[in-house]
Order: C-alpha cells, then structure tokens, then sequence
C-alpha cells in the first residue's frame, strides 16, 4: 500500500474550507485530475454519500465508485474507494483561531502485488505525491479567491 500525506494552510475560516471542500460540485476544481464527481441518490453529504468519480491519468481515464465513510463537520472527511483502484482520502481540518484553516490529506492506495506492481509502485507514487500537493495549492488559491 502506498501513503501521501501533505497539509498547508488555508487564509479562510474552517467552516467555509469545510463547506468547500464538502461540496461535490467543487471537487473536479480543486482536485487534480478529477473531471466529474457527482452523487449517486439523495445523500450529497455526510457518511453513506456515494460519488461516481471519473479522474484523467494521462492519456486513461479511470471511474470509480467513491463512499464517505466518516464525517463530522469542520472536522473530517473520510472518502474510500467501493470499486475501481483501491483508494481512500482522508481530509483533517482545524480551525487556527486567525480566521485560517489547516488542511491534512492522507491518500492511501493499492496496487497489485509482484514485480509488476512494484514497478507500478515507483511509477505512480511520485505522480500521486505531486497529484495532492497540487490538489492542496488548487485548494487554497480557490478559497482565497472566494
């Protein structure tokens, strides 16, 4: 399995950088790669939303089933993968007490095992590690143009 983990600070107040990161319609503007993440059913929020979520590899695009495992506001978002590439994120968010907002990402992501995976592997880590950096610098720039 492999692991990111990135944070950085966000000039708004943790409510609005929740709201933002929270809402499903802002998701292919922040994050890297993502160009539809949209709700399956009537829950868009909250633990048991459900997203279809296509995101562009390269020349690929890759479709996923993603569910919000955990959540509580101003606080946490947990997404996992329920199909497609093995994934979960998890978005921490605390409130600085300045009217700024520190954001923590952990990406956590499967590949296939044997040599064919590890080669995968030294391939793949670096461009997620560069994916959530931008994904995190898009974030910011966003909020604070909001």
């Amino acid at each position: 399995m492999g692991t990111v983990r990135h944070s950085g600070i966000a000039e708004a107040p943790v409510d609005v950088v929740f709201d933002y990161v929270d809402d499903p319609a802002s998701v292919p503007h922040w994050m890297f790669g993502v160009s539809r993440f949209d709700p399956i059913g009537s829950v868009e929020r909250g633990v048991g939303s459900r997203f279809a979520a296509s995101m562009r590899v390269g020349p690929k695009t890759l479709h996923s089933t993603v569910v919000c495992s955990e959540w509580e506001k101003d606080k946490l978002i947990v997404l996992e993968s329920a199909d497609g590439l093995t994934n979960s994120s998890r978005w921490e968010f605390a409130d600085l007490g300045d009217g700024t907002t520190r954001m923590s990402v952990v990406f956590d992501y499967t590949l296939p095992g044997g040599i064919a995976g590890k080669m995968l592997g030294a391939l793949v880590t670096p461009f997620v590690a560069e994916a959530v950096k931008h994904s995190e610098a898009s974030l910011r720039k966003n909020l604070s143009e909001a």
